[in-house]
């Protein structure tokens, strides 16, 4: 990857509908859903052996640090979130990296892929960032249990359409999945789907709660067939997040209906990755599965809050030789 490949794909953050025809879904087909099975000892002995066997140094991974940058949704999701902190991080997803960096690497603007907030936020996030192209991400449907009444959820959805949220992060309802009531959580999906409209809608799955990788795979199916545009393994706010073999399984699963309907679904893995060297980890996985195709914001993001400051330390290193503390590279 040449620094000149990241500057054409990341001036700006793009939507995916810019890029992507839509996933419309496909009629529910439990055949193919329940057909699904996980391997988990040889997930687990994949995704082992990655970051030993895939890793990149010196320019090369300065370049892999700054595309992960413009694929993060840049997210908070905090009781005391106020409008000047998110104020702040607005700024911080349009000037991700500070100037004197970029310029040292000989790099253009970049921006984040998104800012995600919850809904009493989506105003503020949306007009701080006009003019920026950068969309804003709403957590909805009860986030992060999703357990408040359906329409309530459905309206939810509507309101943060309506706030100006261009892209609509929904969680499941875990005990469709676990209770194997697939209908259900396909009529739940489309009924989000439909009230999202010209947004695009990211579906988490909240895969620590889901008891087994084949959970998460029949979910993926589930959560595609009704028309997700990106499929999301968690809200963050699970004792287990994003994991690498969550990651294997729901990516395997978006590499097979796409090459059974043509439809290209997004990847979002979320909460737990913090580390830049985590980052690396992922992109490559995502290379290696689905294809450079999915090395683009609009149709791979990580959720992340933390995950920007130690990727800005870890380019400051590149061009200094010396590591900076944490303070110098304030997200909001």
């Amino acid at each position: 990857m040449t620094t000149t490949d990241i500057t054409t794909a990341s001036v700006n953050a793009h939507l995916p509908q810019v890029h992507e025809p839509r996933n419309t879904g496909v009629p529910l087909d439990l055949d193919w859903a329940l057909g699904a099975q996980a391997n988990t000892s040889a997930i687990e002995r994949r995704c082992a052996n990655l970051p030993a066997r895939r890793s990149v140094k010196k320019d090369h991974q300065a370049a892999w640090l700054l595309k992960a940058i413009t694929m993060i949704d840049l997210t908070t999701l905090s009781g005391d979130d106020t409008a000047e902190r998110v104020k702040r991080l607005c700024a911080k997803a349009a000037n991700p990296v500070r100037r004197d960096i970029l310029d040292a690497l000989d790099m253009g603007p970049i921006t984040t892929g998104a800012v995600c907030v919850y809904h009493d936020m989506v105003e503020t996030a949306v007009t701080a960032l006009e003019g920026t192209g950068i969309p804003v991400a709403a957590v909805s449907t009860g986030f992060p249990a999703g357990l408040s009444p359906l329409h309530l959820r459905i309206q939810e959805i509507q309101e943060s359409v309506k706030a100006g949220a261009t892209e609509i992060d929904i969680v499941i309802s875990r005990r469709h999945v676990l209770s194997g009531n697939w209908q259900a959580l396909y009529d739940e999906m489309r009924a989000f789907r439909e009230a999202c409209g010209e947004a695009h809608v990211k579906a988490i799955l909240a895969t620590g709660e889901l008891g087994s990788l084949r959970n998460v795979a029949r979910a993926s199916y589930i959560c595609m067939m009704a028309g997700a545009d990106f499929i999301k393994t968690s809200t963050g706010k699970e004792s287990v997040n994003a994991t690498l073999p969550v990651s294997l399984t729901m990516i395997r699963a978006i590499r097979d209906y796409h090459a059974r309907t043509g439809f290209r679904v997004g990847y979002k893995p979320a909460g737990g990755i913090s580390k830049a060297k985590d980052s690396l980890v992922y992109l490559s996985l995502i290379k290696e599965e689905l294809g450079a195709h999915w090395l683009q914001p609009h149709m791979f993001r990580f959720g992340a809050s933390s995950l920007l400051g130690d990727i800005e330390r870890q380019l400051e290193h590149h061009v200094t030789g010396h590591y900076s503390a944490a303070y110098r590279h304030p997200i909001g």
